[in-house]
């Protein structure tokens, strides 16, 4: 993250800063990590503070199917219920205690107001197209985007589409971009595969002076509470530091590549405390002259392996549609589909882009996740006349 800064704040932090009318702004640090983390302050118009009420929760803990697993796995993206809510659009499909993951289909704007008071949230923009509200300012997003909101934002959704496909993260710790990639003052590196030119941050928008009764949905320990506050949350008129909503396109992530098959690390684009989320972009192929395109054979003994595809055609797979999970299980070898190894020698580009979350605990499996599970995936490896005859159609 860089320092930015937006509106109007005053010249000294921490000292009186007031309207031209002559009444206060009430300022506010925003951040994580106690006081130790990267943080911001904003300036309100009314105190923030102002709790009318807070309802009965909600309890959305997710449900666990498979509490150990060792089974490679397909979810069908595609098959998941799109809902009119933001929220109730959500299904987690896989977690553990870093993290949870799964797919939003909501087909309606947010009326009201959301933050998630303990996780960082990643939204990946698969299908669809709209602007994400928060009170620090406005992204407009559509396909491909990353949109990293930072745990006590405070947003809403406003969609231009009717059909919606966010894959949605929920990280217990900050998301960062990796710290190979940056020097010792937090400047991303020459070699980095993403600069700041990449990284967008809010835009300003004007601030909300209104009273009323404003709702705010506020999730923590897998509860979803109602705070009515006294005033709009978006009445901030100005802001600086370095804790902020922003987004980033995946085909801003310029690929590193090299003569023989580089191992997935190369593709990392952002990471947390357990966890790595990496980004599979439109690339060319290896050059030495005898190399091997499809990744080879591998068991990542100590991390689970994520991978949904959202754009292009997957030279290691077969039978892959967009919108699929797949999931292979720490410790247990995985590699090309049949076929897939001998396809690739003499391919020079590909323009698959997918994203892969690596966590280095075991994940749990929900019960969302088992209703879209294609289960032949396990066996897709098999040297089957099924298996052969779809390789023998890829040619």
């Amino acid at each position: 993250m860089r320092y930015t800064t937006l509106g109007k704040i005053p010249q000294k932090r921490h000292t009186i800063f007031k309207s031209e009318e002559g009444n206060f702004y009430y300022e506010q640090l925003f951040g994580t990590e106690g006081f130790h983390g990267i943080s911001s302050l904003l300036y309100h118009i009314h105190r923030p503070t102002q709790i009318k009420s807070i309802g009965t929760p909600k309890d959305v803990t997710p449900k666990i199917a498979v509490d150990r697993n060792i089974t490679p796995r397909m979810f069908k993206g595609v098959q998941v219920t799109p809902e009119n809510d933001y929220l109730e659009s959500r299904k987690v499909l896989l977690l553990n205690n870093d993290l949870k993951m799964g797919l939003a289909k909501p087909k309606k704007s947010t009326e009201y107001f959301y933050k998630n008071a303990e996780c960082d949230e990643l939204l990946f923009v698969h299908e669809g197209k709209g602007t994400l509200k928060t009170f620090v300012g406005n992204l407009d997003f559509e396909n491909g985007d990353y949109l990293i909101i930072p745990r006590g934002t405070i947003y809403q959704v406003e969609l231009e589409t009717t059909e919606n496909v966010f894959f949605f993260l929920e990280a217990h710790s900050p998301i960062y971009t990796p710290k190979r990639y940056r020097n010792e003052f937090g400047q991303l590196l020459e070699h980095s595969p993403f600069c700041e030119r990449d990284i967008i941050a809010p835009t300003f928008v004007e601030p909300k002076d209104e009273k009323g009764e404003f709702l705010i949905k506020v999730k923590k320990e897998n509860l979803i509470w109602d705070f009515i506050y006294a005033t709009h949350p978006f009445d901030v008129v100005g802001w600086d530091g370095y804790f902020y909503p922003y987004k980033f396109n995946i085909k801003n992530f310029e690929p590193i590549t090299g003569r023989v098959h580089l191992p997935p690390p190369i593709h990392q684009n952002f990471e947390a405390h357990n966890f790595v989320i990496c980004s599979f972009v439109a690339r060319m192929y290896d050059y030495h002259p005898q190399a091997i395109p499809a990744p080879y054979n591998h068991s990542n003994i100590d991390s689970d392996e994520v991978l949904f595809y959202t754009e292009g055609d997957f030279m290691s797979r077969n039978h892959i549609d967009l919108m699929d999970f797949t999931l292979h299980p720490g410790g247990i070898v995985h590699g090309p589909h049949p076929g897939a190894m001998e396809r690739s020698i003499g391919k020079k580009f590909t323009e698959e882009y997918a994203v892969m979350v690596d966590p280095f605990r075991p994940l749990k499996i929900t019960e969302e996740a088992m209703k879209v599970e294609d289960k032949s995936y396990a066996t897709s490896w098999l040297d089957t006349e099924e298996n052969y005859l779809h390789d023998r159609s890829q040619e």
